[in-house]
């Protein structure tokens, strides 16, 4: 399956409010993110057809998107509804944005560059954000950090191992004992690469403490990576470069 088929996570539910809109990138793609004012998310390539301009600058009114440089508006769909300079315009059908097929679970946005993407998984039911790590990295740099970082349980006080499950080419599941992270992982660019987690459990467990708690484990997985990549582009001792 190409990557294009697959769902990938382009950020975690909570950060997208509302009648707010904002821009991500996707294998090298420049996307919008917006939530029209009823809650319902949607992912679009970030470009206003008329002149270019990105429509994550744009502005949310209802169920529509306007773009910041001359107002045209589009519905749901994409179409542009209403043009202000040529407010009686019967607008034709041609102006449109490219709209990706959307889906919220497990606490995270997701989308498919393909018109048939495989399935999402089942939900787990109850999740909280805990945050996402922008890496300076390739995909794979990331997710092979994974197993590397022991998680500490927090629902109990005994030591468990730290199993990593490969749910989906895109979505991990790191959990400890009773404790379950869900990890998305999308790849920005070839050398940019988030990680958006969430933990999957009852906010009555997890809220406050249990958040903070794994806060620290995102921070030791940030300085793994971080880490990884100095010691691998440092030059190496005893070498001399030609002149």
């Amino acid at each position: 399956m190409s990557s294009a088929a697959n769902w990938h996570p382009v950020g975690l539910s909570h950060s997208l409010e509302p009648g707010s809109s904002a821009g991500t990138r996707l294998l090298a793609r420049e996307l919008v993110l917006w939530r029209d004012t009823s809650g319902v998310a949607h992912v679009w390539e970030d470009r206003c057809p008329h002149r270019g301009m990105k429509l994550s600058f744009g502005f949310v009114r209802g169920d529509h998107i306007a773009c910041l440089y001359h107002g045209w508006q589009y519905d749901r769909g994409g179409y542009c509804q209403y043009i202000p300079a040529h407010p009686d315009l019967d607008v034709p059908k041609t102006f449109k944005v490219p709209v990706y097929a959307t889906q919220e679970r497990g606490g995270m946005i997701w989308t498919s560059l393909s018109e048939n993407p495989a399935d999402l998984p089942e939900d787990c039911g109850d999740t909280l954000p805990l945050r996402s790590l922008y890496l300076d990295c390739g995909k794979d740099t990331a997710v092979a950090a994974l197993g590397a970082v022991s998680l500490t349980p927090f629902a109990s006080q005994r030591r468990a191992d730290t199993v990593v499950n490969r749910v989906t080419e895109t979505l991990f599941e790191v959990s400890s004992g009773q404790d379950r992270l869900l990890i998305g992982v999308q790849a920005i660019a070839e050398h940019r690469t988030a990680l958006h987690l969430a933990i999957c459990g009852s906010p009555d467990l997890y809220e406050g403490r249990g958040q903070h708690h794994f806060l620290d484990w995102a921070l030791q997985l940030r300085h793994l990576i971080e880490h990884a990549r100095h010691i691998a582009s440092a030059p190496r001792s005893g070498t001399t470069e030609a002149i």
